[in-house]
C-alpha cells in the first residue's frame, strides 16, 4: 500500500486527507518508484484551493514532483533499472 495526498472539494489545507492505495505493478513502458520526498509549491495550492488555470477533478491528488528510487521496472523499459535514485516532475 502506498499513501497518497487527496481532496474531494476546493479550500485550504482542512480539506487534505491522506488515504492508502493499492498500486498495481508497472506495465510495459512504466516504472514504478518508492518516493522518498514530494514537493508541494505554489500552483498545487491554488489547484487545491480551486485558483488554478486547471479545475480539479474529484478525488484530485497532490504531490506531482517527486524524488525516490526505482523498485520496479515493466517490460520495454531500456533507461531505468531497479535501484536507479530518480526525480520527476509530471504535468497535472
Amino acid at each position: 500500500m502506498s499513501k497518497v495526498i487527496t481532496f474531494n472539494r476546493t479550500g485550504g489545507p482542512e480539506v487534505l486527507e491522506v488515504i492508502d492505495v493499492q498500486v498495481p505493478a508497472p506495465t510495459a513502458g512504466e516504472v514504478q518508484i518508492r518516493v522518498h520526498a514530494i514537493g508541494i509549491n505554489r500552483a498545487e495550492i491554488m489547484y487545491r484551493n480551486g485558483q488554478y488555470v486547471i479545475e480539479p477533478e474529484f478525488p484530485a491528488r497532490l504531490g506531482y514532483e517527486a524524488a525516490g528510487v526505482v523498485q520496479a521496472v515493466g517490460e520495454n523499459v531500456d533507461e531505468f533499472t531497479t535501484g536507479d535514485r530518480v526525480s520527476v516532475i509530471p504535468s497535472f
